[in-house]
């Protein structure tokens, strides 16, 4: 009786294993387990291998000349490799840019992180919940409990083109949870804070951000969207079972590489803030981000233990699949590369 028992529980820890192998992400697990190489160039061909399409990578090391590394297809369709000086969708890093925008107006005494969204956008109030209790500030933190319109049903089949639109989305409906008692990430936060930078300044908002962040800064090669550039420059966007080409979607702001790079090292740095702006950001906003859209997938980090900035590019994407968490085995894979090569 007791052997019958015992082969019984052997059997049953052999299908486990065996079906837990079954479940195991393989495609991130080999990325992880390939031999380190030692230049960024040769991770980046490891990443085309992975199935990505096309990848460009910025590295920013102090006292090291900066460096932008590319792989891949700029457009794969046409055969033309990829540019290391391409436009790139940067999707949610321009909240980046948005947050210390907001910043700047709150140290002119222009705008108030404590002041409600229905003060300033008096006509959302009873069309969004809790109107009147939800602050900029919360809204700037992902607070406020305002639904996310890209969460709303099939999205992304096709994306709405205009601010008014994609905020019918999400108008009379109930909010997600009570403003401060929870997190969730919502594009509509920043679509709100940008209505309200435009009521405050009488200003576009990408104008007021080209002027009071971008020109200042010397970020030429950063832009609203598309239409401001030859769109030949732009680097392909690709979804995974999709043959169509992402790039022509009209969706935020584009930028080279080095552009990003650039800005997140003087934010971290705290060149880009004038007196009084950095203890602002501090409070309300982080210093680094990603970037998700069909076609677009981006990091963009400041690494204080090797004193550099790292970007990276990816023109693949499936939301249903392994992508995202290959591209972040790939990103720490190069900061790895970045770190071994700054000890030799």
């Amino acid at each position: 009786m007791k052997k019958k028992n015992l082969n019984i529980i052997r059997i049953i820890l052999f299908t486990c294993t065996f079906v837990s192998l079954f479940f195991v992400p393989w495609p991130i697990v080999w990325t992880w387990l390939q031999p380190l190489p030692d230049t960024v160039q040769e991770q980046l061909e490891q990443g085309i291998d992975r199935g990505f399409d096309g990848m460009i990578v910025y590295v920013d090391q102090k006292e090291k000349p900066a460096k932008t590394y590319a792989a891949g297809w700029h457009n794969k369709e046409e055969k033309i490799p990829a540019k290391t000086d391409a436009y790139f969708k940067i999707a949610s890093i321009s909240k980046l840019y948005f947050a210390l925008a907001i910043t700047k107006l709150v140290n002119d005494g222009k705008l108030s992180l404590d002041a409600s969204l229905s003060s300033y956008l008096p006509e959302l109030k009873g069309r969004i919940e809790n109107a009147d209790q939800i602050t900029l500030r919360l809204m700037v933190q992902h607070r406020s409990g305002i639904p996310n319109y890209t969460d709303t049903y099939n999205y992304w089949a096709a994306p709405k083109e205009t601010a008014q639109e994609n905020l019918d989305l999400v108008l009379d409906f109930p909010g997600t949870f009570k403003p401060n008692e929870d997190y969730q990430y919502s594009n509509t936060n920043y679509l709100l804070l940008g209505l309200i930078i435009e009521r405050i300044t009488g200003n576009d908002v990408s104008n007021f951000i080209k002027d009071e962040i971008l020109i200042p800064n010397g970020l030429n090669n950063t832009f609203s969207g598309i239409h401001e550039v030859d769109i030949d420059d732009v680097m392909s966007g690709y979804y995974v079972g999709y043959d169509g080409d992402l790039k022509y979607d009209k969706q935020g702001m584009i930028a080279t590489a080095e552009d990003v790079g650039k800005f997140i090292r003087a934010l971290n740095e705290g060149s880009i803030f004038e007196d009084g702006e950095q203890e602002i950001y501090s409070s309300i906003y982080v210093y680094n981000h990603t970037g998700l859209i069909p076609g677009y997938q981006s990091i963009a980090k400041y690494h204080k233990d090797i004193d550099a900035v790292i970007v990276q590019f990816v023109n693949t994407v499936n939301f249903n699949g392994y992508e995202w968490n290959i591209s972040e085995v790939v990103y720490n894979r190069i900061k790895k590369i970045v770190k071994k090569n700054s000890t030799n």
